[in-house]
């Protein structure tokens, strides 16, 4: 069984895999830091470059790439107010103010303790429900994805603030971006206007860095400039008080789930998961009010929500094959390269590679976890750059 002890522990007593997740892990900062990288990215590249390592060397490359990647991806999103990944835009709304409060290190603790709660708790789901959450997964028809469908567009009405009339605004011109490109049903090219770049519709990416990179620096250059910050100030305290921690433990607990449910649903994906799971936790909070102001609860719950989506995703990969979202499609082609073949058989041929995965995952969490609290101190400085450097560096 991939819950066998021995089989968890024996990645955990190899240097080799300790080394090769260390590189995965330096990879996933540099590409979860850099607005317009993902993790999707990140696996692609790296993936061709694992033909010549053992499977399990390769997995640790790219378990760790992949962990560290959604972590790093709320560096930006905390400091900048650019999230690095997609799966980082929901802690730009309470991360970024936080930070401009002067608690960019508690934000960015909050960031690392998230991570590995999100990614720990979605771990112990998968090796004790991974083949029954997996089917019914599989049962999830039109009527249920609707339904989710709606679901994620009534968040608009969370996420808009004080204004609801630019919320729905701002919802309306999504659908109509997302209308773009051949139709699913007819193959049809809707609104290409005879570009052949819009056939697979307006790409995430650009969208993304052009309205929480680009936009971001063009408000703060008619802004008046911002306070330089002392960085005592910015560090202190990069973990919750006692008090704190009492209300963040629910909301991280509330995200995850939240996360790895969303997760275990194919084409779902993190983002979706986070943002789903920040506005839950505003319904739940006490204090809603504060959430899009630097509200500690909506930092942990997009953050939980967003990192446990890696271990609900891999639910539906390696019990069914089915990609729980765009990384985990990567991760199925890696392991078919390694001659694997992810579902039901593998848990009954494979339990060591199973277990090996769970081991993998658990140790990039655990390093991301070491990396976040201690490199806290050091990232946090960047709000000490002066506001024209830190704009050209976003813009380039």
């Amino acid at each position: 069984m991939p819950g066998d002890p021995m089989l968890l522990l024996a990645p955990l007593l190899s240097v080799d895999a300790w080394f090769y997740v260390l590189i995965g892990v330096g990879l996933g900062v540099l590409f979860g830091s850099l607005p317009g990288f993902t993790a999707t990215m990140g696996l692609a590249v790296l993936t061709p470059f694992t033909f010549w390592v053992a499977p399990d060397q390769a997995m640790a490359m790219l378990l760790g790439l992949l962990v560290s990647a959604i972590f790093s991806g709320g560096v930006p999103a905390i400091l900048l107010n650019t999230p690095g990944t997609p799966a980082s835009i929901a802690m730009t709304w309470d991360g970024h103010p936080l930070a401009r409060q002067g608690r960019a290190g508690l934000a960015l603790g909050l960031n690392a303790i998230g991570a590995f709660l999100g990614i720990f708790l979605s771990l112990v789901v998968l090796l004790i429900a991974a083949l029954p959450l997996s089917r019914l997964a599989l049962r999830f028809g039109p009527a249920e994805y609707f339904a989710v469908a709606v679901f994620g567009l009534s968040t608009i009405v969370g996420v808009s603030g004080g204004s609801m009339l630019k919320g729905l605004a701002t919802g309306i011109i999504g659908l109509l971006l997302a209308v773009i490109g051949l139709d699913a049903i007819t193959g049809y090219p809707r609104f290409t206007f005879g570009q052949p770049e819009l056939l697979d519709g307006v790409s995430f990416i650009p969208v993304m860095v052009g309205l929480f990179g680009i936009a971001e620096v063009f408000t703060q250059m008619g802004a008046p400039p911002r306070q330089q910050l002392d960085a005592r100030t910015q560090t202190a305290g990069m973990l919750p008080t006692r008090e704190e921690s009492r209300t963040l433990w629910s909301h991280g607990l509330r995200g995850s789930l939240m996360g790895i449910w969303i997760g275990i649903m194919p084409a779902a994906g993190a983002d979706v998961g986070a943002i789903l799971a920040w506005d839950q936790s505003r319904r739940f909070s006490k204090t809603p009010e504060r959430f899009g102001k630097g509200s500690l609860e909506g930092l942990i719950a997009a953050t939980t929500g967003a990192n446990a989506g890696i271990g609900g995703s891999l639910v539906t990969t390696l019990a069914l094959g089915i990609p729980g979202d765009s990384a985990a499609a990567v991760l199925i082609g890696a392991l078919l390269m390694h001659g694997l073949q992810p579902g039901p058989l593998l848990f009954r041929n494979r339990p060591d590679l199973v277990a090996t995965i769970v081991a993998l995952v658990f140790m990039a969490s655990l390093i991301t976890l070491v990396w976040g609290l201690i490199g806290a101190r050091v990232l946090a400085k960047i709000l000490r750059i002066r506001d024209q450097y830190l704009w050209a560096t976003v813009l380039a």
